[in-house]
């Protein structure tokens, strides 16, 4: 089976995110979102582990102002860049769930 391409790594910026909706199983949507730092690229679902709403508060905007972490826009919770990690807020403890992707030819693919 062929990975489905989400997106050109060009069209993320360098240390910031972007935000993609993929075809899931069965179809369906899935929303799903990209870090990227050189050309390492971290996927995660686009979902709070706390209470499923979605971490941006901006389109494609997932970062805390410093930049240092991934935050949920519902109750700022903040989660670690490389791993998903929250270190803060209700869901502590918890992940973020992880989406592998690799990188071909200069495209974001899902490895899944």
């Amino acid at each position: 089976m062929k990975p489905a391409a989400l997106c050109r790594l060009a069209v993320i910026p360098e240390g910031g995110t972007k935000g993609i909706e993929a075809e899931g199983p069965g179809g369906l949507p899935r929303n799903l979102f990209l870090h990227r730092i050189g050309d390492t690229v971290r996927c995660f679902e686009n979902a709070c582990p706390h209470m499923g709403t979605p971490l941006d508060w901006r389109p494609d905007e997932f970062l805390s102002e410093d930049g240092a972490h991934f935050v949920c826009a519902t109750h700022g919770a903040l989660f670690r860049l490389d791993d998903g990690h929250c270190i803060f807020g209700p869901p502590a403890g918890k992940d973020l769930t992880a989406v592998k992707v690799i990188l071909r030819d200069g495209m974001v693919l899902l490895a899944e």
